[in-house]
């Protein structure tokens, strides 16, 4: 029955479809007028029975007037119901004009009843046919079941929407603010939270739409993770505002999900080992308001550590890194201690793992867009590589059990200051492990992060939303990614492996990050995933250009993950543990020697000369080479 009323419908051309609702507004006119003589004198007079041709006349008219058949069954909603009651309105007192014309007297309560029952037949007529589509539709769209978190505007009004759409079925609210428990909104329930996973078992429910706009991004955190820990696919919903354009709307439109174009399977969520080797320790993270170090603080926040201290240089990152895990740490007992400062200040280094008692340090601090760090290679290098040396040595100092390098596929044979700085900074670490007689020293290498400030992503985002260019340094570039998320997993497993490892330390971890990237690839992707398409010779018509802008200085168009040959297996199919060469005591201090007599002097082509020497692969750029 239903599959012959679904093709009987699926049929229907828009011109058919309209003279079914104008049908249905000639129809209901003398059923209307029938009632009304039944309700006043117990039965139709001969006058009732008059006025029906007048009377589907004039409410054929009325209706057009209006554009009554024009309005969808699924946009019929306050605005529509409006307009009823004005054809209902109109149609009664242009009856009661014919018929004092024609010289009867119409009792007022007769025509306010005829007003009132067309009303209500008229709407009740279009709801029913509304209800019976949807109904019949579910025969070719099996509806998704989802409940909405959050009882809200938003949350009301999208209930409205998703009600009048097949595919889409909102099941029931789910709200946090008790004084709407068991309410009734928009015909739904609003339920506590506690009673979600019964809902999701009781109703089949596969998906839960956040309808809270307005809630702080580490509030909506905890809530995702907790409904993602049921197994339920998490969706966030703008605000109204938001799409009226009252609030910026960037990123609110459609789910983003970074790892979708990695196109290979990520890490599980949880950190599968190694949780203990930080559980109830007091861990510091530099660089903590960056992209890799804010990411690591969130997972250990899980793991509950003592503390965590965010060491960091920017103000506002501090800041805003503080106040979101201070906001998540609620309840847990973690400490959470912000430090503002370098990590090339080498008192308030010792002061802070003293003062702290730091057991564990990951080293995330790093200038690392190679194009700045390129025109300014006495700060990258000041802090890159004698930051690290000058923060492992307050680690060393103060008996750190393990302290952690976040290093990047960039150090591999580097053609740029920032690469061959983090080369130094890992020789720097190397250098210290073999003389460390308390800490482990360690460093852990991948490549990009995807959505971190330093990635494409963002770049090519904000440059798809102004409608393009899309720039592209070179048609086969390519790179390592991973997402921010599953590169802090793996950092946090590394960390903990150091100590299984067979030397005293000094161990380069390499993440497993699958095949390269092509960046172009990357671009079509995105610009197809926001819904445009690519405009170039075979496509003019086309939405977004990619322009090619050609490599920047230092850039490769390849990057690598190993410096030698061979790698050892770790206790995660992810991790593998790099053998490679470093250097001597002799020669790490005569590196940091002349850098240092570089830094003091101010002499970039020093330092780059101190970096040609020490750091395998590297060759100084066409202009330096010149001026020697």
């Amino acid at each position: 029955m239903k599959k012959l009323l679904f093709g009987l419908v699926d049929r229907l051309t828009r011109g058919q479809k309209r003279a079914a609702m104008l049908l249905s507004d000639l129809l209901v006119a003398p059923l209307a007028l029938l009632l009304t003589g039944i309700f006043i004198r117990g039965q139709a007079s001969a006058f009732e029975w008059v006025l029906f041709p007048a009377s589907v006349l004039i409410a054929g008219g009325i209706s057009m007037l209006l554009g009554m058949p024009r309005i969808k069954l699924n946009a019929y909603e306050s605005v529509a119901i409006l307009k009823t009651a004005a054809f209902a309105s109109i149609l009664t007192m242009a009856l009661a004009l014919v018929a004092t014309l024609s010289g009867v007297d119409v009792p007022a309560a007769a025509a306010i009843l005829h007003g009132l029952l067309f009303f209500i037949l008229a709407v009740g007529t279009r709801m029913a046919m509304l209800h019976a589509l949807l109904w019949v539709l579910q025969v070719e769209q099996k509806g998704c079941r989802v409940i909405i978190y959050g009882a809200g505007n938003t949350g009301t009004q999208l209930a409205a929407a998703l009600r009048s759409r097949g595919a889409i079925r909102p099941i029931a609210f789910v709200d946090d603010n008790r004084t709407l428990h068991g309410m009734i909104i928009g015909g739904l329930k609003v339920h506590p939270a506690e009673r979600l996973e019964r809902l999701v078992r009781e109703r089949d429910v596969t998906r839960v739409l956040l309808a809270m706009p307005s809630e702080s991004p580490a509030r909506l955190a905890k809530i995702v993770q907790r409904l993602q820990a049921v197994g339920l696919d998490v969706q966030t919903v703008p605000s109204f505002a938001q799409l009226v354009g009252e609030e910026k709307l960037v990123d609110n439109l459609s789910p983003f999900t970074f790892g979708r174009f990695l196109g290979r399977q990520q890490i599980e969520d949880a950190l599968p080992q190694g949780a203990e080797a930080y559980v109830g320790r007091s861990v510091l993270v530099s660089g903590a308001g960056g992209s890799v170090g804010s990411e690591l603080c969130r997972q250990l926040l899980l793991i509950r550590p003592r503390c965590i201290v965010l060491f960091e240089i920017s103000e506002i990152a501090l800041y805003n890194i503080d106040r979101e895990l201070r906001e998540m740490a609620e309840g847990t007992g973690v400490e959470i201690v912000p430090v503002l400062g370098s990590v090339t200040d080498s008192r308030l280094a010792r002061m802070v793992m003293q003062d702290h008692g730091i057991e564990v340090v990951f080293h995330a601090a790093a200038y690392k867009h190679v194009p700045l760090v390129e025109h300014n290679p006495i700060a990258g290098l000041a802090n890159n590589v004698l930051g690290t040396r000058t923060l492992a040595d307050a680690a060393h100092e103060a008996r750190v059990a393990r302290f952690i390098l976040i290093s990047t596929d960039k150090a591999v044979r580097p053609t740029n200051v920032m690469g061959a700085s983090k080369r130094l900074a890992e020789l720097v670490i190397q250098d210290l492990a073999k003389r460390s007689k308390g800490t482990i020293f360690s460093m852990v290498r991948f490549g990009n992060v995807l959505g971190s400030s330093g990635s494409v992503i963002p770049l090519f985002k904000e440059q798809i939303a102004r409608g393009g260019p899309v720039t592209l340094t070179h048609e086969d570039v390519t790179r390592f990614f991973m997402t921010i998320s599953e590169a802090a997993r793996l950092v946090l497993l590394a960390g903990s492996f150091a100590h299984q490892a067979e030397s005293c330390g000094g161990d380069v971890f390499v993440l497993d990050m699958g095949k390269p990237v092509r960046i172009r690839d990357l671009a079509v992707q995105m610009i197809e995933a926001a819904g445009k398409s690519v405009r170039d010779e075979r496509h003019p018509f086309g939405d977004i250009e990619i322009v090619v802008t050609g490599l920047r200085p230092g850039e490769k168009l390849h990057e690598e993950l190993l410096i030698g040959e061979g790698l050892l297996t770790t206790p995660h199919s992810k991790i593998l543990r790099a053998q490679e060469d470093s250097l001597s005591e002799l020669e790490m201090a005569t590196a940091l020697r002349a850098l240092r007599s570089a830094m003091a002097t101010g002499d970039a082509e020093a330092a780059r000369r101190v970096i040609l020497s020490w750091v395998e692969g590297y060759r100084l750029p066409e202009v330096v080479a010149a001026k020697r």
